[in-house]
């Protein structure tokens, strides 16, 4: 087994509750570590049994920009779902969303969801 981080991947969109978040919209922070099955893909050098990051990157982006969620729990386990489908290496996807401007009544950086799929 071998981990594949993405870190602190950015993307504008218009997640959460209140109707002001999906009119101003805001940044998401994403980030992916996935336990991968080496198959042959560490021996072989071969990008085609491994996950390609970029393909990864792309499919994070295509959720977190896409359609409106009011829980960034639902986006996270949404991501997870989709990485470990398109990659069947994928043994083990943990999935942190972070919402920087979250609406609360205090100062904070960030709020932040993590899950992890399969359970």
């Amino acid at each position: 087994m071998y981990v594949i981080r993405l870190k602190n991947c950015a993307f504008f969109a218009r997640h959460g509750v209140l109707d002001e978040e999906e009119t101003l919209g805001q940044r998401f922070y994403v980030d992916a570590v996935l336990s991968v099955e080496p198959g042959r893909a560490l021996v072989d050098d071969a990008i085609g049994e491994t996950v390609n990051y970029g393909i990864a990157f792309a499919v994070i982006e295509k959720i977190i920009t896409g359609e409106r969620r009011f829980l960034i729990e639902a986006l996270a386990m949404e991501v997870a779902k989709a990485l470990t489908e398109r990659f069947p290496q994928i043994r083990k996807a943990e999935i942190t969303v972070r919402k920087p401007n979250a609406p609360v009544p205090g100062v904070l950086d960030y709020v932040e969801v993590t899950v992890v799929w399969p359970e």
